[in-house]
């Protein structure tokens, strides 16, 4: 589903506007030669010698030509967390119509409709420099309103403004979730990565940890590409003012342009590399897209866990 930002904006409640996302999205699984088996192997999985034939889904082998077995739903239960940072970065736009805490929060519902259409349980933990909530994993479809209930709150206070100098303490928000979770999880951490980049070691610290307490780990990095990654400003000069500490820095972007690239770009393949060598899944939203190439990574993700 190509994302219409004013579309997804007139309807509500959350709820709707998260059902039509996925709708979107199973819609062009199915249409795309690319992506093939996509949405189905959530549900399924491969035929293996001494699986009973009279559980192979003939309907699939028809469109496949290829044999998959039904899930029970012992086999296809998940329990998945989504840790959701509401730092004061976070409500950051310029070129975009959405903040990127209003984008990850339609990602994440998004996210949790298409889990629970599948009957896996899913928590959220919100933060900043500290957990504001943490709302344990249930599957049923009265907690997932609940848990759309409390995006709505954190929409209409992103709507109410910026909340100033609320700094990201991620590294320390996932050393306290690692601790906290008492069951393997799949955990999915929405965040800028505003951290300082002497942080990061940290980071990659607590995403360990998380992994070492046996969790699977999906981190998105949320972030406006145009402005954040390109520096794709005109080049009069500017007034930069970091919303986390309100410190302020005037700059001409096309003094900088190409040396801020190349240090961004050298900075997010040495965080990617850390995260690949501890089997951390990483991947880049930007809030100017689709939700689509994100979802499949979810599900292909959780093709993985099987």
């Amino acid at each position: 589903m190509l994302l219409d930002h004013e579309l997804l904006s007139q309807l509500a409640p959350l709820e709707l506007r998260a059902r039509k996302i996925v709708e979107g999205f199973i819609s062009g699984l199915h249409k795309s030669p690319h992506h093939g088996f996509s949405v189905e192997f959530a549900e399924h999985r491969p035929y293996n010698p001494g699986d009973e034939i009279k559980h192979i889904d003939w309907k699939v082998f028809a469109k496949t030509e290829r044999l998959f077995v039904k899930k029970y739903e012992e086999e296809t239960n998940l329990r998945c967390y989504v840790i959701l940072d509401t730092s004061s970065s976070m409500f950051y736009k310029y070129f975009s119509p959405w903040s990127k805490l209003r984008y990850a929060i339609h990602f994440a519902s998004s996210l949790m409709y298409l889990m629970n259409r599948q009957s896996d349980a899913c928590g959220l933990v919100t933060f900043s420099d500290g957990i504001e909530h943490f709302i344990p994993a249930k599957s049923s479809y009265s907690h997932l309103r609940m848990l759309f209930s409390e995006f709505e709150n954190l929409l209409q206070k992103e709507e109410e403004g910026v909340e100033e100098h609320r700094k990201t303490a991620t590294a320390q928000i996932i050393h306290e979730v690692a601790e906290r979770l008492n069951h393997r999880s799949l955990v999915v951490v929405l965040t800028d990565l505003f951290e300082n980049v002497d942080k990061h070691d940290q980071l990659i610290s607590s995403l360990k940890h998380l992994r070492h307490r046996k969790h699977e780990v999906l981190l998105f990095n949320v972030l406006e590409q145009k402005s954040e990654r390109e520096l794709d400003f005109s080049d009069r000069r500017l007034m930069m003012q970091d919303m986390e500490t309100g410190a302020q820095m005037e700059v001409k972007p096309a003094q900088i342009r190409e040396e801020y690239k190349r240090k961004i770009e050298e900075l997010t393949h040495r965080f990617k590399m850390a995260c690949s060598e501890f089997q951390i899944d990483f991947d880049q939203l930007d809030t100017q897209s689709e939700f689509d190439l994100a979802l499949l990574s979810y599900l292909n993700k959780r093709k993985r866990l099987g």
